[in-house]
């Protein structure tokens, strides 16, 4: 009896354990943590399933309870739904089906899940999101702007303010907010969230994204007062080149919901009418490129409070709504990030005051300072130093990039920062600050869009690291809302080109979901009728900028780069039609089997050089990479078309595919396998895009091999070839070459500019040359993310991540890492939507390791880089001994299959 007791107790204790080690984390909504303004009619849950010391965990089922009221939720009591206990793996973008949504409402949910030993979790701590509006009839503000007119040079920033009255005790506060411009909001003098550079930029024309803040905690029982400012942002400021202004419309205007529940369930809304007035204050003018002008003297104190008492504030006019559809913000907005102190102060040659932060990065420079009444400071900002060391503008254009501010005089330190523009940046020239300056006067801040941080990549090379900081800080740079191509020029505008190219290796960097998400929808929008897609987006360079080769396909390639990275069938839902019109456009472009025709701008900045006499310059045909485009985003339609179920198209299409392929290897391969344009490009897209019969693939990948040795072993790709080079090098079992060209130091390579000095990625090569002058400053960013696009085989293929085809979001990993002899270690990690996963690898004399983590709820089959079996241990034990399924074999691996989730180590 005493036995079975005890027996009893141990087994107790063992459950009790196992269930504890059973934990959910991360719930988010829409792949996003509490969001605030979702207007999705059935948002999708996902969840994280972190076990201690133990492998091999599978979710078997999960429930999922939503409440309105958190103690309900709690409680399990009033429950809006309650899925039950449902039999699926699913743990990632799980639809909500319950009731249909209420506007405006909070709502709060768990998840508990059940595994493949029968254990349940507990429930995950509560997680919520917030709807928006969800439709158009919920907004019942109207539209607001200033009655006089507006000198056509300068444009003093609105100011809009309105007093109201809370009658009783407030439960919850609730502000929508939107405008014709950018916005600052404030309530009873405080700012109003701390996103910047909203709404955002979106095709204007088509949409304008509203955001929605929690405010309770801001709005008092009794007086209160709101105040807002607007700027002239990315709606009216100069765009692109030329004297290119008021893109989008002449004259801001404001769009203001306050929603107010009381305690005891009444409401109250303040809106934006005719009852509000206007003034302008201190931002004198503001500019996306050219900076902001602020005089502290003209600063109205306290304007956006209740005990504010101003004269000569006029009444505001309604204005007419836009025809532009109102819609709430589904990415992360722009947030302060990353702060940096003056890493030195310097006087150049020239006697300029210099300033350098160390980083070029994007965003602005908060300044402190004490000085008279009317006393100015001007900040110059730049990327780089001339061969001489001194301050460099050249490559800015027409953008002047500086910030005025004028000193109220107040006698103790005053605070300036800049609202509604952004600076590319490392170093900064200061001029006529009062009296001496030191480090503690200034203070760089980043911006960007606010996506989480997902991926690392590091190695034994220490110049390799820096690449990819320098990939990373490119990314950050240039992904303000929308993908960028540059942040200083007169430019900064969402080079489609630029954005396809990059568009794997930023899902491993930052979690770039929603970012992708909402600007996929732009792409559609701005899409011409007949399928053609515009170079830029938001398109600002008019209907016949449209169709190049390579860049038009983001609309194929960015969708299926979204969908493999995150499991997000809803973006190849919302994006099919623009997929389907693209690739209509090109056939419908196309004679007897070929599309030739139009403007492109083919593998844009190849490897050229001057006095080119013997034809070194690698310039490759475009027709052929009009081909070859062609057939990828036809083939990426065909994918998506079978995730959809869409078996008329897939036939339709996989016909077509066909014929394209045929065409290309009548008009542009010899009989013999060779390309008519003998390119390193040429070769690449043939290849990576399975343009040529299999039987003649090899010997293509030799011809490129010899091309590269032709070339003294060096890349000679522009934007279209560049991204794949390397991947097509391993695909074909050309990995040494791969290397030597990643690992090269000398132009032209990936590591030339971080022996420059660099601290992002260059739109050039060679933007600095050896002897430290500069390439045409006409184009020659030192921010510019394309050949950052390397970054997406050092994850996959250095270290190893990757997953199955047909199977995305990382539900069924492939861990397959490339050892590279001119390294001692490599590793990467990345929060997959399941988890953490990681592949680190090193090398010792006579000694290697592989180090895994594969994250809980998936699978994996993981090639550890040996053929010698019998000298392979995971955890000191014999792998001939531990319980792993050995698969076929593969020429330098030994290959474990169906491998759980679980941390393991591996010694060879």
């Amino acid at each position: 009896m005493k036995k079975r007791l005890l027996s009893s107790f141990v087994l107790c204790i063992l459950a009790v354990a196992a269930f504890a080690q059973l934990s959910i984390k991360n719930p988010r909504t829409e792949n996003r943590t509490n969001p605030i303004g979702l207007d999705e009619a059935k948002p999708r849950f996902s969840w994280i399933i972190e076990v201690a010391d133990r492998r091999n965990v599978v979710q078997t089922a999960y429930q999922v309870r939503v409440a309105i009221e958190l103690d309900e939720l709690k409680r399990s009591k009033k429950l809006v739904w309650d899925s039950g206990r449902v039999k699926s793996d699913a743990s990632v973008l799980v639809p909500y089906v319950g009731p249909a949504l209420k506007p405006g409402t909070r709502y709060f949910w768990q998840v508990r899940i059940w595994d493949n030993m029968g254990q349940v979790s507990i429930w995950s701590e509560p997680a919520f999101w917030q709807t928006g509006l969800l439709n158009a009839s919920n907004w019942k503000a109207s539209w607001i702007g200033i009655s006089q007119k507006e000198d056509s040079l300068h444009w003093p920033s609105p100011l809009f303010r309105k007093d109201f009255s809370a009658k009783k005790r407030i439960k919850m506060a609730t502000a929508y907010i939107t405008a014709r411009g950018l916005y600052e909001a404030q309530i009873n003098g405080q700012r109003v969230g701390d996103a910047y550079l909203t709404p955002g930029w979106t095709a204007y024309q088509k949409r304008i994204q509203y955001q929605v803040y929690d405010v309770t905690n801001l709005v008092q029982t009794g007086e209160n007062a709101v105040g807002i400012t607007l700027g002239s942002g990315w709606y009216r400021s100069y765009l692109a080149w030329g004297d290119k202004r008021e893109t989008y419309g002449k004259d801001l205007s404001l769009l203001f919901q306050l929603d107010i529940e009381y305690d005891d369930g009444s409401h109250e809304r303040v809106t934006s009418d005719g009852s509000w007035n206007y003034s302008t204050g201190s931002i004198l003018d503001s500019e996306i490129y050219h900076g902001e002008t602020i005089d502290a003297r003209l600063e109205k104190n306290g304007w956006a409070s209740t005990d504010f008492k101003g004269k000569n504030w006029k009444t505001v006019k309604i204005v007419e709504a836009p025809k532009a559809e109102i819609v709430s913000t589904y990415n992360e907005p722009i947030r302060k990030q990353e702060r940096f102190v003056p890493q030195r102060i310097f006087t150049t040659p020239k006697g300029e005051k210099v300033i350098d932060f160390g980083q070029n990065l994007v965003g602005w420079v908060e300044v402190r300072v004490t000085g008279p009444s009317g006393g100015g400071i001007k900040l110059l900002h730049a990327e780089v130093l001339d061969k001489a060391g001194n301050f460099y503008i050249e490559n800015l254009r027409a953008a002047k990039q500086h910030c005025s501010y004028i000193l109220a005089g107040t006698g103790t330190e005053e605070f300036f920062e800049p609202h509604f523009t952004f600076q590319g940046f490392r170093y900064v020239q200061v001029v006529d600050f009062p009296g001496d300056f030191s480090a503690d006067n200034f203070t760089a801040v980043a911006l960007y869009s606010d996506m989480p941080k997902t991926g690392n990549f590091t190695c034994s090379n220490p110049l390799v690291n820096q690449l990819q900081h320098n990939i990373q800080w490119g990314q950050r740079g240039n992904f303000l809302d929308v993908p960028t191509d540059c942040p200083q020029r007169d430019e900064r505008l969402g080079w489609t080109g630029d954005a396809q190219a990059f568009a794997s290796t930023a899902a491993f960097n930052h979690d770039v979901h929603g970012f992708y998400f909402k600007w996929l929808k732009d792409v559609a929008l701005d899409q011409r009728p007949d399928g053609s897609v515009p170079w830029v987006v938001p398109n600002v360079l008019g209907e016949r900028s449209c169709g190049a080769t390579g860049w038009a396909d983001v609309a194929t390639i960015m969708p299926w780069a979204v969908y493999l990275a995150y499991g997000d069938q809803r973006v190849l839902e919302n994006q099919y039609p623009s997929m389907k019109a693209w690739v209509d456009y090109m056939t419908n472009q196309s004679k007897d089997g070929l599309w030739n025709t139009g403007f492109h701008f083919g593998d844009w900045l190849f490897y050229s050089e001057d006095n080119d006499n013997i034809g070194n310059s690698a310039v490759t045909f475009k027709p052929l990479l009009q081909q070859c485009f062609w057939a990828h985003s036809t083939q990426l339609l065909i994918n998506a078309a079978k995730v959809l179920g869409k078996k008329a198209d897939v036939s339709k299409y996989s016909t077509l595919l066909e014929q394209i392929k045929k065409s290309f290897n009548q008009e542009y391969m010899t009989p013999s396998g060779a390309l008519v344009s003998a390119t390193q490009t040429a070769y690449v897209l043939a290849l990576n895009f399975d343009m040529l019969p299999a039987d003649l693939r090899q010997q293509a990948a030799k011809r490129l091999v010899e091309n590269i040795r032709g070339y003294g072993t060096h890349l000679t790709t522009g934007f279209l070839g560049t991204p794949y080079l390397c991947h097509v090098l391993t695909r074909f079992g050309y990995d040494d070459v791969a290397n030597e060209l990643f690992l090269r130091e000398k132009y032209p390579s990936w590591l030339y500019p971080v022996t420059m000095g660099a601290t992002t990625i260059w739109e050039r090569w060679d933007g600095i040359k050896a002897d430290s002058t500069f390439e045409e400053a006409s184009m020659n960013s030192f921010n510019h993310y394309a050949y950052g696009a390397i970054g997406d085989w050092m994850y996959r293929s250095l270290a190893g991540l990757d997953m199955e085809d047909g199977v995305p979001g990382y539900k069924r990993i492939v861990v397959k890492p490339h050892i590279s002899a001119s390294l001692t270690e490599a590793s990467a990690e990345l929060l997959t939507p399941y988890g953490k996963l990681v592949s680190s690898w090193k090398t010792e004399p006579g000694f290697s390791s592989l180090h895994v983590e594969i994250p809980a709820n998936t699978t994996a089959t993981i090639y550890v880089p040996t053929e010698n079996i019998a000298a392979l241990t995971e955890g000191g034990i014999s792998i001939m001994e531990a319980d792993f399924k050995i698969g076929k074999a593969e020429p330098g691996y030994v290959v474990l299959t169906e491998v759980g989730s679980g941390s393991y180590d591996f010694s060879f």
